[in-house]
């Protein structure tokens, strides 16, 4: 048996779609300045469901305007942080009541299936929960010299904060960055990916109904090269949290040189799970299925480098093909579906380009282009079949380039020192997976391994507390916990004399 697929025939559409996508400035509902739109598809039919409007400079500087003026003249900032923590509940409580709805339209629109979008609506509530629990908490430092100096740090809100946004796991993404943006006292601008606009639009009236005061969020919808590339050089937006591909953060980087903007820049990966021979193998395949092919394949810290030792690599080989060839392939709506559409035309021909390359690569053990069995209406959709190569050496393409789809590359190993070189040998550093039961070796390879991320005998689970961010190519900056409050707060060091000053009398 090659694939299981769900007996679906026809393709799901939700009710009430949309069929035109706006912006949201200053409160309201607008079309671009330009009247300018683009095309948004689903990823199954690859038809056509909506216009978006297309945001360009014009409609940025509205919307950093709206957000400049909230800021400066606005209650937002100046709230107490117990009345900011009521408005995120609020928005919790709103997105747990549309958790049903939410998933819908996220899996219609990015072809994840709808079990993992549902997980993914829950999490960007738990985010808006976790930040109004941490600013009631915030407290900072005081540092005091007896008799002569108390010194404080002063916690403030810095501005505008600009929001770029990908198109995998939208709406939970950008809850990632609204949450601690808005729970810090900012104004926003969100600018989503163009591929993915759908749930975006929805943070509007969740806002708007928990009592966001206008102008607080704003979104403009649009390209990268035009909305987004506005928003990173306007003079009026201090901070830029981007999370996207490596060489769109370059470009980003460059461009906020010319204002000296604060930057936080979670990008690529190409990271290793590295299984020894001491290791839970089951456990140790049940992760690296779920790492890889979650999600389509398409996560940022998707262990997309299996690395395994010599002794159990034949037999690791051999039982994870087997399960990649049952993974159930097919409708996103399907509840059934464990791997669904890939989120695009453009992305699905990317993906499928290193299938091929892979072919001369490495052993083809399972998948290796569209699945065999799709059902009735699925054929001409962006499905690759969950892919895998064995015996791919370090310096392949498939090895060292981020492929963000369900294609995986397995190595073998020989000893500790073998695993850490190959796990470090590419330019990313975002995350990595560690299965063995010997603890010294653990802590040792985990710490020494390039990788802001470090999960041992886990897949990705992650307490909300940590630092979420990447080394080298993989990222500038960490987000998440306290980390996201001190990117969108400046800390200010105020300073009192508790005595005699004693300065000296210069020109005396």
């Amino acid at each position: 048996m090659t694939f299981t697929a769900p007996e679906t025939t026809t393709h799901y559409v939700p009710k009430d779609l949309p069929t035109h996508i706006q912006h949201f400035i200053n409160g309201k509902f607008v079309d671009s300045v330009s009247g300018k739109t683009f095309d948004v598809l689903d990823p199954v039919s690859n038809g056509n469901y909506a216009t978006a409007a297309a945001g360009q400079k014009e409609d940025i500087d509205l919307a950093v305007a709206a957000a400049r003026e909230a800021f400066v003249n606005g209650p937002w900032p100046k709230m107490k942080p117990r009345e900011r923590a009521r408005v995120l509940n609020r928005i919790a409580d709103a997105v747990e009541a549309q958790e049903e709805r939410l998933a819908e339209l996220e899996t219609f629109d990015t072809g994840l299936p709808i079990t993992q979008a549902k997980g993914q609506a829950l999490r960007a509530a738990e985010n808006f929960r976790f930040f109004a629990d941490l600013i009631v908490a915030q407290f900072d430092d005081a540092m005091k010299v007896p008799g002569a100096q108390i010194n404080y740090v002063n916690r403030k809100p810095i501005g505008v904060a600009g929001l770029i946004t990908p198109w995998n796991t939208p709406f939970m993404l950008e809850s990632w960055k609204l949450a601690p943006a808005l729970a810090a006292g900012n104004t926003v601008v969100l600018k989503p990916a163009e591929f993915t606009p759908l749930s975006a639009s929805l943070w509007a009236q969740i806002f708007k109904d928990a009592g966001l005061p206008d102008g607080v969020f704003n979104l403009v919808n649009g390209l990268g090269e035009e909305a987004g590339d506005a928003l990173v050089k306007h003079p009026d937006v201090p901070l830029i949290s981007f999370t996207g591909e490596t060489t769109t953060g370059q470009t980003i980087f460059r461009n906020a040189a010319a204002n000296l903007k604060g930057l936080s820049m979670e990008l690529g990966g190409k990271s290793p799970c590295v299984v020894f021979a001491d290791a839970d193998l089951d456990a140790a395949i049940d992760s690296a299925l779920f790492g890889v092919f979650s999600l389509n394949g398409e996560r940022c810290t998707a262990g997309s480098r299996i690395l395994v030792e010599r002794a159990i690599y034949d037999e690791f080989c051999e039982k994870y093909a087997a399960r990649a060839k049952n993974i159930v392939v097919g409708d996103p709506h399907d509840p059934r579906t464990q791997v669904g559409a890939l989120v695009h035309p453009e992305h699905y021909a990317k993906v499928a380009s290193y299938v091929e390359i892979g072919k001369s690569e490495g052993r083809l053990l399972a998948g290796g282009g569209r699945p065999e069995h799709l059902p009735a209406g699925l054929n001409n959709s962006n499905y690759i079949a969950p892919t895998v190569f064995a015996d791919v050496a370090p310096d392949a393409r498939i090895f060292q380039e981020e492929i963000f789809g369900p294609v995986v590359a397995i190595t073998p190993f020989e000893n500790d020192d073998e695993a850490l070189a190959l796990a470090n040998n590419t330019k990313y550093g975002l995350a990595a997976y560690i299965w063995t039961q010997n603890l010294t070796r653990a802590h040792n390879f985990a710490q020494n391994v390039e990788a802001g991320m470090v999960w041992l005998n886990s897949h990705n689970v992650r307490d909300l507390r940590t630092p979420f961010g990447g080394v080298k190519a993989s990222g500038l900056g960490h987000e998440g916990g306290y980390r996201s409050i001190d990117f969108y707060t400046d800390q200010q060091a105020v300073h009192i004399t508790l005595g005699a000053v004693h300065t000296p009398k210069f020109g005396a």
